[in-house]
Formats: structure tokens, sequence, C-alpha cells
């Protein structure tokens, strides 16, 4: 009877969380929008989505109503699914590496986009078919093959994959240095910088259509992997003795991580720390199991990441800041809390 009751409060506590995380989403968003050079109340901005919607025929200044669809709505969306992917696959990376400093570049994913990024913005590569975006997730694509080659494919175990992906990293880094400080002007290498820190200012729908579905087909294939993530904490050849194929799960879900990750950074480009932070918050909030844990990570990291928005467009009047900056203020605090945890438990 006991353990009913205990289950039914469990239940209950993870409803409220993703109730919660639900209304604490639309608060953000709302709030998001309403930011800017022109001001626009919170309710304004639900009249204007409830008529697109046609759930109601409130009168709207036109101006208000192109502001909102045409620029800020979008831009809060895509940074609630950025959000929601990155805490996502650093979820997936922390558990698969078993490393609680894992997160999703450390595949090296982030430096191979940024290499293919300067090679269309400096270099000129793709004669204008291939957009920044393009060159982007084509840089990250041969990061995650090269680290998938280096760490031995399935047979890779999580040790080699780390010094694979820190290889990787360095190469493309190297790569972008090399590129930007040979071929690049002032202003190209201005632009370059700024792109690297992250920046939601030009995302429009056709982003957000893209992002949403690679996020959202994400999170449903790696919720059907939930099981085999838990079994992954107690090792590699545990799992296999609980009938788990490891090489297959964990190609199928670096596959899956590089995928969402690769997308998001030729989007809106690099953005730390928050496949680092989110995952620890949402298995302080609802533990360890990843049935529970995934769908967290991608609320938590939704709220997340649109709030950081806001305060990149907040903290300094009439400037917006590079995202990464605003996470990186966050982060760099909760790594050295991490850190120090783990000096303690050894």
């Amino acid at each position: 009877m006991n353990g009913e009751y205990g289950a039914l409060q469990g239940k209950a506590a993870l409803a409220g969380l993703l109730l919660g995380s639900l209304a604490a989403i639309g608060l953000a968003i709302g709030l998001s929008v309403g930011i800017g050079d022109l001001p626009i109340p919170l309710g304004t901005t639900l009249a204007a989505v409830t008529n697109r919607l046609g759930w109601s025929s409130v009168e709207i200044d036109r101006v208000y109503e192109t502001v909102i669809w045409d620029y800020r709505l979008s831009r809060a969306l895509v940074a609630a699914f950025c959000g929601a992917g990155l805490a996502l696959s650093g979820a997936i990376m922390q558990s698969l590496l078993r490393n609680p400093l894992a997160e999703p570049y450390v595949l090296g994913i982030s430096a191979g986009a940024s290499t293919g990024a300067v090679a269309i913005i400096i270099l000129g590569l793709g004669g204008g078919v291939l957009s920044l975006s393009g060159g982007a997730f084509l840089g990250a694509f041969a990061a995650f093959c090269f680290v998938a080659l280096l760490s031995n494919g399935t047979r890779g175990g999580a040790d080699r994959t780390i010094l694979a992906g820190v290889a990787a990293s360095q190469l493309f880094n190297a790569a972008t240095s090399y590129i930007v400080t040979t071929s690049g002007n002032a202003q190209q290498a201005r632009d370059v910088m700024f792109w690297l820190l992250g920046s939601f200012g030009g995302v429009r729908w056709p982003e957000f259509m893209l992002v949403s579905v690679v996020v959202s087909l994400g999170l449903v294939a790696c919720l059907c992997y939930a099981r085999t993530l838990d079994t992954f904490a107690f090792g590699d050849e545990t799992a296999a003795s609980l009938g788990v194929n490891v090489g297959r799960a964990r190609i199928v879900l670096f596959a899956l991580t590089a995928m969402m990750t690769a997308t998001i950074v030729s989007m809106v480009g690099s953005i730390g720390f928050v496949g680092l932070i989110v995952p620890h918050t949402a298995r302080a909030l609802i533990g360890p199991l990843h049935v529970r844990l995934l769908p967290a990570c991608v609320l938590i990291g939704a709220v997340f990441m649109v709030l950081a928005d806001v305060a990149s467009r907040a903290l300094i009047p009439q400037q917006v800041l590079p995202i990464g900056v605003v996470t990186a203020l966050v982060g760099v605090p909760f790594f050295s809390i991490i850190l120090y945890r783990l000096q303690r438990a050894s």
C-alpha cells in the first residue's frame, strides 16, 4: 500500500513539474516577445497568438502584430527548441560517457561547425549555393565522422570517445583560426566571433520548423532508449549482460546527439554550458531515471535558453550580447561547483 502511495506521489510530482515547466515556457516566451525597442504587453502577445489560431478576434495594432509574428515570436520559439535540444544532448552524453562534465560539444561538433561556417563566410566556398548554416552543418558532420573513425566506431569505449572528441576539437579549432588569421579582414573576424558565441538574431519561421522537427524526433528516439541509458550507468559490461547491444545503442545515440547539436549550431552558433547545467538541475529535481529525466531536461532547457536570450537583450541598453556570453556567466560558476563536489567526493 505504501509503495502504491509513493508511486502515485512520484507521478503527481512529475506531472506538477511538467505542467509548471510548460507554464514557465509560456511566460518566458511572452516575456521574450515583449522585450525590445518596441515593448509589447503580454496580453497583446497572447491576443495575437489566439487571433492567429482562430480562438479570438481582438483588435491589435498592425505594428505590434508584425513585430510579433515576423520577428520576435519565431526567435523565442527557436531559442526554446535550441535550449531543449542542447539539454537533451547533454543528458545523453553524460550517460553514455559516464562523465558528469560531458556536454554536447565533447564530440568536436561545435568546432567542426565553426570551421564550416568560417569556410563559407571568409573563403566563400560553395559558390553562393551553400548557405552559412549548410556549411556549418557539413563541418559538424565531418567532425562527427572523424570522431567515429578515431574512436573505432561502435567498439570505442567512453574514454576513447572523449579523447577522439578532444583531438577533433583541436584539429577543427586550429583550422578555423588559420582561416581567420590568414584570409579574413577585421570585419569578417568580428562577424565570425559574434557567430561563434551564438546569436538568435537572424532566425525566422523556417529555422523554427527545422529545429522543432529535429529536436522532437530526437526526443522521441531517445525516449525509446531510456531503459538502455539507465543500464549504461553501471558500465558497458553490465549493460551487455542485461541484453543491451552496447555498440549499436552507442552509435545510434551518438548519431542522434550529433544530429541535434549540428542542426542547432549551424543555425545559431556555439552556445556553451546549456548541455552541462540543465541535466544536473533536472537530476536534482526529478531523479536519474531517463524516462523522466529526458522530458525534464527538454522543458528546463527551453526555459533556460529563452530567459538567457531575454538577458542578452536586456543587460546592456541598446546592445545585444552574444547568447554564449550570458550562458557562460551562469555556466562557469556551476561548472566550478561540479568540479569542487567531484574533488570532495574523491
